[in-house]
């Protein structure tokens, strides 16, 4: 991978394109030791369940990531509506004094945190329109990320599976799809359970991998959290690279056919 290969938001270019978040870890200390591991330069934090300085006399997380080292991103995890969102992120740019970047997401039931799409769109175009830069995690449908990208958002962030469920990917094609037609660039969001799947991300051409639970669910968070690192990078060179076309029922030697030394008559 190049110098140059990196990861453009809004304007900033990234070295890493593994983005992760701030939740499930046993403490801030804890957090702090696996984002490292991670290489991680975007942090995604859950403004309704972590205390960025909306809680005086709270543990702050940004005494553990502070801005100056880390790109926050205030997320609306745990969001139901468009108002509740877009109330959210508006507090964390008073709360962070003006950022822009934030990820936007609107969950449709506690049970699937599946996207709620109508109220997702609603929300998107009124951040747009008061100035954030918008993230956005969506269904894995190519019509609606068209949808979102054409509203303005910076980055559309498809779910490979169901948040929190470690089952990768599953339906490829339609990510596919998605970068094909995207202008902006393309995340996976949800579902990633191991390296692997942050690999197979990667050489599908998702610009990145946004995770969480993944990496703080891991029997040694901090381990897992550099395996993910080498796997995104991994991946990304994998796509730059490309790979051999598939040959159903063909086989292809791997050594040169000519030039074969051949048995001498009546050896």
């Amino acid at each position: 991978m190049t110098q140059q290969d990196h990861l453009v938001i809004a304007g900033t270019a990234y070295r890493s394109r593994l983005l992760v978040g701030t939740g499930k870890y046993k403490d801030f200390e804890q957090t702090r030791h696996a984002i490292d591991a991670s290489g991680a330069e975007i942090v995604t934090v859950a403004i309704r369940r972590t205390n960025i300085g909306q809680n005086a006399g709270e543990p702050n997380l940004l005494e553990y990531l502070p801005p100056s080292k880390f790109t926050i991103l205030p997320n609306t995890a745990g969001c139901y509506s468009a108002d509740d969102a877009v109330r959210t992120l508006r507090l964390a740019r008073e709360l962070l004094d003006g950022h822009k970047l934030v990820k936007l997401e609107v969950l449709g039931d506690p049970q699937t945190l599946f996207p709620n799409m109508p109220e997702t769109l609603v929300a998107a175009k009124t951040l747009v329109a008061d100035g954030f830069d918008v993230m956005v995690y969506c269904t894995d449908d190519p019509i609606q990320c068209r949808m979102l990208e054409d509203i303005g958002c910076v980055a559309v962030m498809p779910l490979a599976s169901l948040i929190g469920s470690g089952m990768g990917i599953l339906n490829p094609w339609n990510l596919r799809l998605i970068i094909d037609q995207a202008r902006v660039p393309v995340l996976v969001d949800a579902g990633v359970g191991t390296a692997s799947d942050a690999a197979i991300a990667m050489e599908l051409g998702c610009h990145g991998v946004l995770m969480n639970t993944a990496i703080a669910g891991a029997q040694n968070p901090v381990l897992m959290a550099s395996a993910m690192n080498k796997a995104v990078a991994a991946g990304r060179e994998a796509f730059l690279a490309g790979r051999v076309p598939r040959k159903t029922y063909q086989a292809a030697p791997s050594s040169p056919t000519t030039g074969l030394i051949t048995p001498t008559a009546g050896v």
